[in-house]
Parts: structure tokens; C-alpha cells; sequence
């Protein structure tokens, strides 16, 4: 809804219009059963390993704790855009209040950068064990290994707090409609009534530090860890480091490809529908493939699952 404001050529907006997917409505049917499932599967999927690793006491060890912490965040991530986007399948209006937009913009840019900091301390902690066995009992403690999640959890709820908060003291003029599907900066930055290039610039200078940094330490830390492996002698030794090392590798592939394509290259111009599809990706489709990714190559993750499995068939 556009308000008009007295004595003013402006309409100044007091609500978006999320516009999504526009496609017919047998599409936007079918869109809504393969999201619904998918997030479902996702929770699902995250919440057995959040569950499994919390009953196991054998895996109460700081890899554990990490990835744990990390299926959790998943859940909160994709729970931070998905549902209303369901809600959007289904609605004529397609409305998002002013409040609701900056706070899923909030959610969603938090949880993220909680979770590029969090796969960078689970690359240190693999290259702690791998690189400096000896050391890694006293280094990696419980003391630290609590302090480093703390901080990952801290540093993504403040590190996109101040230009969120100044973007949302700014006036918006009409049109109200955001072509895409979740609250982003670039539709956001449109539709301001004065242009803010300082405040454009620190956003996407913080998107590139935090996606970047983190990712330059992880690829610095694997680089490490591989040239370890393959000085190990013993070939079981190799394939277990390769197969542990493998699964977080595939899944910070996943999400920093996807990331890198729309938050650090503002001057590309990308279409709405790349910007979709790769919002979706990394939204929806990263989430749903962690706890597979985690679960399928780790036989104690298997186990646990295997034993949470067994205790709920006999209750």
C-alpha cells in the first residue's frame, strides 16, 4: 500500500509487494509442493542431526559441537525467508509490512554471516586436528571451542546491524513492488527516494569481507590440510582426513558459489530471475543438501541417528 504524504510529491511506502515467482497457477501449485517438501526435509534432516549429536555423549568433541551448532543455524536460516515465501505462492496480495521486510532482510543477512564464520571455525578446527594432532587436545578445549561458536553467533547478529538500521530510516517512494523473492538490498536500494551510494558501497563492502575473508581463511586452511594428507603413510589415514575434509568442502562449494554471484559484483546488473534463482539456491537448496552431505560420509553421524531411530521406535 502507498501512502501519500501531506505536501508532498511523493508516495512513501509503508509496505512492499513481494513479488516472487510470476507464473501460472498451476506452476506456482507446484513451486509451493516442491518448496513445502523441501523445507520440510530440511528441518527434518537438520533437526535429527541437532538431535542425535545432542543425545550421543561419544560426540559431545568440538567437531561435533560445531557441526551441531551449524544444523541448527540451518534451521533458523531457512526458516527466516521459506515460510513467508509459501505464504506468497498461495496469496493474491503478496504483501510484506515495512517492519516484516527489514526484519526477514535482518534474519536472513545475520544468520548467513553467522554461518560463513562458523564454516571457517570448522575448517580451523579440521586443521588443527590434521595438521597439528599432538596439539589439538590442548588447543581446541571446550573452553574455546565454546568461546569460537559464541563468536559466530555474536559477529552475524552485529556485523549487518548499523546499515540495516540506517537503510530503514531512509524514505522509500513508490512503486512499492520488490522483484524478487526474499527482502534484498539491491531492490531495496531502488526504490529510495534519494540514492545512497555510501551506504550501497557499505554493504556490499561488508558482504565482501565477510564472504571473501572467510572464504580465503577456509581454502588456506584446506590447502594446509591437503598437502598434510598426503604426506600421511598410511593410506587409511588419507581416506579418512579426505572424507571428513570432503564433506565440509562440498558444502562450502555450495554456499559461497552462490553467494559470491549476487553480494560481491553490485556492478554486474544481474536479472531478476538470476537473482531468484540464486537467492533460492543458497536459501533453500544449500540447507536441504547439508545434513545429506554430513549424515551419508560420516559413520558416527550414522550411528547416532541409527540409535535416535531406535530409541523412538521404542517408546
Amino acid at each position: 500500500m502507498n501512502v501519500s504524504e501531506p505536501d508532498s510529491s511523493f508516495a512513501f511506502v509503508r509496505q512492499f509487494l513481494l513479488l516472487g515467482f510470476s507464473c501460472e497457477w498451476k506452476i506456482l501449485i507446484l513451486l509451493f509442493s516442491l518448496f513445502t517438501t523441501t523445507y520440510a526435509l530440511t528441518i527434518t534432516g537438520n533437526g535429527a542431526i541437532v538431535c542425535a549429536l545432542w543425545c550421543d555423549r561419544r560426540l559431545h568433541i568440538p567437531m561435533y559441537i560445531f557441526l551441531g551448532n551449524f544444523s541448527f543455524l540451518e534451521i533458523w536460516y531457512v526458516s527466516s525467508t521459506v515460510p513467508k515465501m509459501l505464504v506468497n505462492f498461495l496469496s493474491d496480495e503478496k504483501t510484506i509490512s515495512f517492519a516484516g521486510c527489514f526484519l526477514q532482510f535482518y534474519f536472513f543477512f545475520s544468520l548467513g554471516t553467522s554461518e560463513c564464520f562458523l564454516l571457517a571455525v570448522m575448517a580451523f578446527d579440521r586443521y588443527l586436528a590434521i595438521c597439528r594432532p599432538l596439539h589439538y587436545p590442548n588447543i581446541m578445549t571446550g573452553h574455546l571451542c565454546t568461546k569460537l561458536v559464541i563468536i559466530c553467533w555474536v559477529c552475524g547478529c552485529l556485523w549487518f546491524l548499523i546499515p540495516i538500521v540506517l537503510i530503514s530510516q531512509m524514505s522509500f517512494c513508490g512503486p512499492n513492488i520488490i522483484d524478487h523473492v526474499v527482502c534484498d538490498p539491491g531492490p531495496l536500494f531502488a526504490l529510495l527516494c534519494v540514492s545512497a551510494p555510501r551506504i550501497q558501497l557499505l554493504c556490499y563492502t561488508l558482504s565482501s569481507l565477510v564472504i571473501f575473508g572467510n572464504f580465503l581463511f577456509i581454502l588456506g586452511s584446506y590447502t594446509l590440510v591437503l598437502l598434510a594428507v598426503l604426506r600421511m603413510p598410511s593410506a587409511t589415514g588419507r581416506h579418512k582426513a579426505f572424507s571428513t575434509c570432503g564433506s565440509h568442502l562440498a558444502v562450502v562449494s555450495l554456499f559461497y558459489g552462490s553467494l559470491m554471484v549476487m553480494y560481491v559484483s553490485p556492478g554486474l546488473g544481474h536479472s531478476a530471475g538470476i537473482q531468484k534463482v540464486a537467492t533460492l539456491f543458497y536459501a533453500m537448496v544449500t540447507p536441504f543438501f547439508n545434513p545429506l552431505i554430513y549424515s551419508l560420509r560420516n559413520k558416527e553421524i550414522k550411528a547416532a541417528l541409527r540409535k535416535l531411530l531406535g530409541s523412538f521406535n521404542t517408546i
